[in-house]
């Protein structure tokens, strides 16, 4: 009973159970992506016109990307209690939606809606990041393959959820909105004690590396049969009990990836070992216990002893082992304490430390990053915003299936952009942001198959802009938090997300629906004029007046020139994360030069 008591606890503080329990937390944390489908319930049941579903969208987006309070939360409350704050604001503002769509309580005006979709996919900010947060502290040297991990579940949400709801097997479209209120909110409350910051630098072990090759592959799998089950139920008419038994099999697959902390936990630790010694290294075991101190500064410094630690000290007898790695220490407390003099002469940090966002504020990189990502992301969620427009001009009838295929892909883009970047910066010390620039050249030539409208243009645009664009989101994370820190990196992160709502702005709300509009105008044989951004700006903040519909365009014409503007932007993008490379050569190479083999 005592040894499974003491597996247990090292079970519970487990770094690996953290990671699991936020990929499954990431799971249900789509939210936003969940849009699209609850929008028509809306506009139903309230008569909206779409320019005012529209304006629900740019605050869902809103809400989807200002994640200070989150951030701020995050740093000063326990997980736990930041992540009941988002519980609260996502079911307080989804679960009134609900209550007004089904016409429980009185409808309210169109700017009261706003908030609460706002206030409602806002708590999704705070599931990202605590996962984030905790998980990038727990992994700090897999940083690319954990945020890629974690961003590809939070793409995969709306694709999961959209399959929990078909069991629910309801004709009432609002039952949707109900289950957005409650069912994250459920999960979340579960698993709020178990996503926090558990020491994990002091877990490595040798197996890591397996074990995130296991979760890879299990990615893989997800992917391969999400995508089947959408084209299968998209393209024939399924029984109930077959919905269900496919969706019994995603919880068995997302179920999957618990046996690795299990294994590690109570099948491959020592029986002799203490349980919390079962979670270190063998060359954390054989330290002196006096040598162990609870500083936050002190087991940084434990940590490294592993990248300073020559190798042929593991050949030594024990006793003489103990010595050589008593003297490492040493010479790394006294460097810590010679680092400390150094950091009070200077006026700030410098790249590869702690900052904080005012600090990254004035930071060259931090804004070209932040453009870069601006430029990339942006155009890509201008393509995930019109899908359905593209294909409809392109004469697709079937637009479920683009929409179905850019979210797997975009899930394969995060897991594979954080893992290749990963072998970027382990094997060859390069800096992050080159795998961001190869992203960039794969949206660059999406965007371009998408202006020349050639057979087959839709899937394999789809296919590139939603790789390229899923890439952004596990690389960008992880490179800020190697050049800005982690100590903030919540906030930081939260900052930069606020490059994809700019963007799309810019890319969707101005430029494509301008070019649209004119050549639907063109179309329809009404006098028009040049191009012209200004008018576009105001027929958007006229939306209120409830004008009429706007035209359909038809052709690869409808999107020609859109396209390859951004195409030119994200050349443009790629230009800008080379800068961030060159300049950041030095840091990677003190980051991972010295631990190459």
């Amino acid at each position: 009973m005592r040894r499974f008591g003491e597996s247990f606890g090292a079970f519970i503080n487990n770094r690996w159970l953290v990671f699991v329990a936020a990929m499954w937390m990431q799971s249900c944390a789509g939210i936003g992506y969940l849009f699209g489908s609850i929008s028509p319930a809306i506009k139903s049941s309230l008569n909206y016109n779409q320019r005012q579903i529209a304006r629900l969208g740019v605050a869902k987006d809103l809400g989807d990307s200002i994640g200070f309070l989150a951030a701020t939360l995050c740093e000063s409350l326990p997980m736990w209690a930041a992540l009941l704050v988002g519980v609260l604001q996502n079911f307080v503002g989804y679960g009134w939606v609900w209550l007004i769509v089904t016409g429980r309580v009185p409808a309210l005006p169109l700017w009261a809606m706003c908030i609460l979709i706002f206030v409602g996919t806002n708590g999704e900010t705070y599931f990202n990041t605590a996962s984030l947060v905790s998980c990038v502290q727990n992994f700090p040297k897999n940083r690319g393959p954990v945020v890629g991990i974690l961003k590809g579940f939070a793409g995969l949400g709306g694709a999961i959820l959209t399959q929990v709801y078909a069991i629910i097997h309801s004709p009432d479209h609002a039952s949707l909105i109900f289950m957005v209120a409650v069912g994250p909110s459920m999960v979340v409350i579960a698993l709020m004690f178990i996503v926090r910051p558990v020491g994990g630098h002091k877990q490595v072990r040798p197996s890591d590396t397996s074990s995130f090759t296991f979760i890879y592959s299990v990615c893989l799998i997800l992917a391969a049969y999400l995508m089947g089950v959408m084209l299968v139920e998209d393209l024939v008419d399924l029984s109930y009990t077959v919905i269900i038994l496919f969706t019994v099999i995603l919880f068995l697959l997302l179920l999957v990836p618990i046996t690795i902390p299990v294994v590690l936990s109570f099948y491959l630790a020592s029986p002799q070992s203490p349980a919390e010694e079962r979670l270190l290294p063998e060359d954390e075991k054989q330290r002196p216990g006096k040598l162990v101190h609870s500083t936050d500064m002190n087991e940084v410094i434990l940590s490294e002893l592993e990248d300073e630690k020559p190798r042929e000290v593991d050949l030594l007898p024990a006793s003489e082992r103990q010595k050589r790695i008593a003297q490492l220490q040493v010479k790394l407390f006294q460097a810590a304490a010679e680092g400390a003099v150094r950091v009070k002469r200077r006026k700030g940090p410098r790249r590869g430390e702690d900052f904080t966002l005012r600090q990254a504020l004035i930071k060259a990189d931090f804004w070209l990053i932040f453009f870069s990502l601006l430029l990339g992301s942006g155009s890509g969620l201008t393509v995930i915003d019109n899908l359905g427009q593209m294909s409809q001009s392109l004469g697709y009838d079937n637009t479920h299936i683009f929409v179905s295929l850019i979210s797997i892909w975009n899930f394969l883009g995060r897991v594979g952009g954080g893992y290749l970047s990963e072998i970027i910066v382990r094997d060859y010390a390069y800096p992050r942001p080159a795998a961001m620039a190869v992203a960039q050249i794969i949206m660059a030539f999406g965007h371009f198959f998408f202006a020349m409208a050639w057979p087959g243009t839709m899937y394999v645009g789809t296919l590139l802009i939603g790789l390229g664009y899923g890439a952004h989101w596990a690389i960008v994370p992880a490179a800020a938090s190697e050049l800005f820190g982690l100590k903030n990196f919540g906030a930081l992160y939260n900052f930069l997300t606020l490059a994809n709502p700019a963007g799309s702005l810019i890319f969707s709300g101005l430029i494509a629906s301008s070019i649209y509009d004119y050549e639907a105008e063109k179309q329809a044989g009404i006098q028009h004029h040049p191009i012209n951004l200004v008018p576009a700006v105001r027929t958007m903040l006229s939306g209120a007046l409830g004008a009429e519909e706007s035209l359909t365009c038809d052709g690869a014409i409808c999107f020609f020139l859109t396209f390859l503007i951004m195409s030119g932007l994200c050349v443009i993008a790629v230009v800008l994360s080379m800068i961030v490379v060159y300049r950041t050569k030095i840091v990677y190479a003190n980051l991972y030069g010295k631990t190459r083999t």
